[in-house]
Parts: C-alpha cells; sequence; structure tokens
C-alpha cells in the first residue's frame, strides 16, 4: 500500500462550555492547530503518484477560507469542537473529493493529536 501525506495550518478559537466552569477548556482559547491528510493507494497513477499533491490545493483553500482565524464553534456550529471531531470534518471533507483518503490528523499542541481513521 502506498501512503502520502501533506500537513496543513490554521489559528482558531474554540470553547467547549459543556466542560466544568474550572476546566481550562471551557473558557474561550485558541489553538495553532495542524492538519495532516492522509491518502492510500495499493497503486500509482500513470505519473507515478497516489495523487498528486497539488490536488490537495482546494482542502487549502478550504481551511484558510473557512477556519483560519475563526471561532470554531460558530463555523461548525456545535459546542464540541474537539481535535477528535475536527479530523472526522476533515476527513469526511476530504473523503467525498479524494477518495483515497485514508485518515486525517488534528494537532492542538505540539504534544497532542487526535486521529480519525475508519
Amino acid at each position: 500500500m502506498y501512503r502520502i501525506t501533506k500537513e496543513f495550518h490554521f489559528s482558531a478559537s474554540h470553547q467547549l462550555p459543556h466542560l466544568p466552569a474550572d476546566h481550562q477548556c471551557a473558557r474561550l482559547h485558541g489553538h495553532n492547530y495542524i492538519v495532516v491528510v492522509e491518502l492510500a493507494s495499493a497503486g500509482l497513477n500513470d505519473d507515478g503518484f497516489v495523487r498528486d499533491y497539488h490536488e490537495l490545493a482546494p482542502l487549502k483553500r478550504y481551511i484558510d477560507d473557512e477556519f483560519d482565524h475563526r471561532h470554531l464553534n460558530e463555523v461548525l456550529g456545535h459546542d464540541k469542537v474537539t481535535s477528535e471531531y475536527l479530523a472526522k470534518h476533515f476527513y469526511d471533507w476530504c473523503k467525498q473529493r479524494l477518495p483515497e483518503t485514508s485518515a486525517v490528523k488534528v494537532s492542538e499542541t505540539p504534544k497532542t493529536w487526535a486521529e480519525y481513521r475508519p
């Protein structure tokens, strides 16, 4: 199986208001997010690629236009915008457009990652 990944960055705020008031994530706060999209294929196309990296440009535009420097609770209309939730959201968005999508990872901090892989 061939696998490729591409990394994207954005900064945004969110809040998890359902958590106890003394939980740091219950307060409005922000992160410098990293999104890593993985594509997999048993074979390569005629150009020797799983998929040309340039074909991931629509994801960069989507992230830049809809997520960068935004409040994620408002963007997604959801109160539980966690890294896990974002990983699934970006996986679903990519899978509709890039059938080779096999996983998405999202990081809020340099030491924490969430992954959605069906």
